[in-house]
């Protein structure tokens, strides 16, 4: 494994704490590394330092930001492969799949090292001709962040690269399963000489005492967090009494749409990608599959095809295409959706196997629209496929989930893509494109997958804060 630090970095400093918590790999089992297990007294710490960074951060001119951005970004470059691999070890991505994931946290830091050049402010016409009206924009202040384990480089960078570019300072929490990918990112932000106290990286493998102290400090004015819906809703009234500013990029649980006119061969190929990527473990992961019935039969055989071909395998492979799953309670739920799906009167058209935490990819057809698979998201390479009549039908049914994050969906009628783009009640939709999220776009949804966006200017505005000024000239 690739090597990186294992201590907490705060204030610029590596801070090695007695008490420390393993990593373990899902390649292997094996400890991957003993990592610093911070607590309140460290988040204390952390905030402290960050207010203090701030007060000069936010001094700094976009373009001394940009420039230190922009080292950062050619530094994750040159340590694209060691990240990779450290990916794969610490979750196991296929090693294919990990290289792509530095691609975008690369074009991430770059997007925002140029965008942060673009905060501009607005003059307003006034009524009166001794007044001048004007809108400035300023960084919030320090920001709290939380991400998750299924891409653990290129979200923390999605995350931390706007606020930086905004002015902000911030406090990064990860994963418990995969602190070593952040912990060597700050590495590379301290190497590209970003100011002590601008970045700090607190694993914790109890992050819930840690979380509640940040949550209810008033110098933290904003959280952004990746997650499950259930801990964003805990989040979410932690940070009413402060009233935090909030980004929440919860649960999906993604419905693709295929129609009678669609390319099959187009759809069958980027609905294979949707879904079985990270083996599933994606909040935009294709989780049901809908698909007109005049097509059905013929779409159902070649997607069994195209399957057939998927490798399960060592992650580190370059053929590879499905790894195992981050941990043995995302196989049990793999199971479990199986099993209760089959106890409903389903049909298993493939897979349905799992061995250790490699689970192979798996169709079921037939089944009761009260299965917990239409419900809940699956995170596994575990697929549903009915089919439908009408477009008021499919919409209906791709509606039907509390869940607001992704869609997608394949026809070449022009007029059908924007009626039913439009009635979807989600932030991203794929119109003939299985892979929608690009750095220069904004990246969140609607209902229970939350609120805010990151990515594009949208991400950057979600740490500013505006300022109306008005000057009474003499």
């Amino acid at each position: 494994m690739p090597l990186t630090p294992t201590a907490a970095f705060i204030e610029g400093r590596w801070t090695d704490l007695e008490t420390r918590f393993v990593v373990r790999s899902p390649v292997n089992q094996q400890m991957l590394a003993e990592v610093s297990d911070c607590g309140t007294r460290e988040a204390e710490a952390a905030a402290q330092a960050a207010t203090v960074a701030f007060a000069t951060w936010r001094q700094t001119t976009v373009y001394q930001r940009a420039a230190i951005l922009s080292r950062w970004a050619d530094l994750i470059q040159v340590h694209a492969e060691d990240l990779a691999r450290l990916i794969t070890w610490e979750m196991g991505k296929p090693i294919r799949q990990s290289r792509a994931e530095i691609k975008t946290a690369v074009a991430l830091a770059r997007w925002y090292a140029e965008e942060c050049k673009r905060i501009t402010g607005e003059s307003i016409p006034s009524q009166f001709p001794d007044k001048r009206l004007q809108i400035w924009k300023a960084p919030i202040g320090p920001v709290f962040a939380i991400t998750p384990w299924n891409s653990p480089v290129s979200m923390v960078v999605r995350k931390i690269a706007p606020a930086l570019a905004a002015g902000c300072t911030v406090i990064l929490k990860p994963d418990e399963q995969t602190p070593l990918s952040a912990l060597k990112l700050a590495e590379l932000w301290a190497e590209a000489e970003g100011p002590a106290g601008t970045l700090q990286v607190l694993p914790s493998s109890d992050p819930a005492p840690l979380a509640e102290r940040l949550m209810a400090d008033p110098r933290i004015a904003k959280l952004s967090f990746t997650g499950s819906t259930a801990v964003g809703q805990k989040l979410y009234a932690q940070g009413s009494p402060t009233i935090k500013r909030l980004s929440l990029e919860l649960g999906g649980h993604a419905p693709v749409l295929i129609f009678a006119d669609a390319d099959i061969a187009a759809a069958v190929a980027m609905t294979i990608h949707a879904k079985f990527r990270y083996a599933g473990q994606s909040c935009v992961a294709a989780n049901r599959l809908y698909v007109d019935d005049a097509i059905l039969p013929e779409f159902t055989a070649r997607y069994l095809e195209a399957m057939s071909h998927l490798k399960v395998g060592d992650p580190f492979a370059e053929d590879t295409d499905i790894g195992p799953l981050v941990s043995e309670a995302a196989v049990q739920k793999f199971k479990a959706q199986l099993q209760d799906a089959l106890d409903r009167g389903a049909r298993l058209l493939c897979g349905g196997d799992a061995q250790g935490l490699w689970c192979s990819p798996t169709l079921l057809a037939d089944l009761d629209p009260q299965s917990r698979i239409f419900h809940e998201e699956s995170f596994s390479p575990l697929l549903p496929i009915q089919g439908f009549r009408s477009e008021a039908e499919a919409v209906a049914r791709a509606n039907d989930t509390p869940y607001g994050l992704a869609a997608y969906l394949w026809t070449r009628d022009l007029g059908r893509a924007y009626r039913i783009a439009e009635a979807l009640q989600c932030g991203i939709i794929g119109v003939n494109d299985g892979a929608p999220a690009t750095p220069q776009a904004p990246f969140g949804g609607s209902k229970l997958s939350g609120l805010g966006a990151e990515g594009g200017k949208w991400g950057l505005e979600e740490f500013l804060q505006l300022h109306y000024v008005s000057i009474q000239l003499p």
